[in-house]
């Protein structure tokens, strides 16, 4: 067995614990079941150790009682075994790989992705450790970084690159890969006053072109739409280690708005970690319906799904704020929404030379 970092021993001796107790309830003559907090918008409860959103107490159960309920425990021991392999044989594999390599499961194989998805999660939960430490990875890495901060990277062969992703990157700034915790990322310095994670590719470029890293000592974040797990996570890391405050600018509709929340206070379908991946302390400035009104932006009228979605985020704990809620019910009553390259209807140069120094300013984290 390579050498294991102590994640991933963790892992195996959860993932063993869980095997244990499958084997001992058949033993006992017992049904065997896997116990779960229910993953519903209905189960989220605040942890303000964490300042977090998380799973409340509620539970469910996979219980071979019913058909599906057992063939979800034979492939749990199934999943077991191949991360267990993979860990052994220092190898990893994506979460699409992993529902081809069960078409060899015979009648324990997935019928989906969404089913060998959903279980990777269910065994996060279960053992409190993460998909990471399982060598389990999502299709896509995380965004692009431009800033200056330096880092270590452990590369594939084990060798150490000390990176700044200011002034050691191209266009497209540092790439995060989908393992960003300390065993493979180190983050070293930085002379970065804020980190400003950015919706839309367009808008990245946008700073990048405009020299908004340099001029405000910025670190930029391409949260390239609903973000990875890694880019959370790495800059939840920025915000806790280099005591880095973050800021959130986004398009101003609701689907943009989840962004924010998934980045401050955690998302549904990853609860369990959100004391990983969340940063409470970020704030939004991006485009807010406010906004549109006060610098008369172009707009696109609402959707039948976006005002289906902004009534759902009346009723979701994390927009519970009064601000959010003013500002979801301006939309509405507005029924328009706008992005955040609308703002070049006044220049190039007026999102980072007016607009966000507005926006900013108030903050007190941003000087020239």
């Amino acid at each position: 067995m390579t050498e294991a970092n102590s994640g991933q021993k963790k892992a195996v001796d959860e993932l063993h614990k869980i095997a244990e107790s499958i084997y001992n309830q058949i033993d006992d003559g017992k049904i065997p079941k896997m116990t779960l907090p229910l993953r519903t918008k209905g189960n989220i409860r605040f942890d303000p150790k964490h300042n977090v959103w998380k799973y409340g107490k509620a539970t469910g159960a996979r219980t071979a009682k019913k058909t599906n309920g057992a063939m979800m425990l034979l492939r749990t021991m199934y999943v077991l075994e191949l991360i267990e392999d993979m860990i052994d044989t220092n190898k990893s594999s994506t979460l699409r790989e992993m529902y081809y390599i069960s078409e060899g499961w015979d009648k324990a194989k997935f019928h989906s992705q969404d089913e060998s998805n959903y279980l990777a999660e269910d065994l996060e939960i279960a053992t409190s450790c993460m998909r990471e430490d399982f060598k389990l990875r999502p299709e896509e890495n995380g965004a692009s970084v431009i800033g200056n901060i330096t880092i270590e990277e452990f590369d594939r062969k084990g060798r150490i690159k000390r990176i700044n992703c200011l002034d050691d990157v191209g266009d497209s700034g540092y790439g995060i890969p989908y393992n960003v915790e300390s065993d493979k990322v180190k983050l070293i310095e930085s002379g970065a006053q804020f980190v400003i994670a950015i919706e839309t590719g367009g808008m990245f470029d946008r700073l990048v072109e405009n020299g908004f890293a340099e001029d405000y000592n910025a670190i930029l974040v391409h949260l390239k739409g609903q973000p990875a797990r890694s880019t959370r996570r790495f800059i939840k890391r920025l915000n806790e280690e280099m005591k880095l405050p973050v800021v959130v600018f986004t398009d101003g509709d609701p689907w943009s708005f989840r962004i924010f929340a998934s980045v401050a206070y955690g998302a549904i379908k990853t609860a369990h970690i959100s004391e990983y991946l969340a940063t409470p302390s970020a704030e939004y400035i991006g485009i807010t319906a406010t906004d549109i009104t006060n610098y008369n932006l172009p707009t696109d009228k609402l959707t039948d799904r976006d005002i289906q979605a902004l009534h759902a985020e009346l009723k979701d704990p994390r927009f519970a704020d009064e601000n959010w809620r003013n500002e979801i019910e301006t939309m509405l009553k507005l029924n328009k929404k706008a992005e955040q390259q609308a703002l070049a209807k006044y220049g190039l140069d007026y999102v980072t030379d007016k607009y966000l120094p507005e926006k900013l300013a108030p903050l007190g984290i941003m000087k020239r």
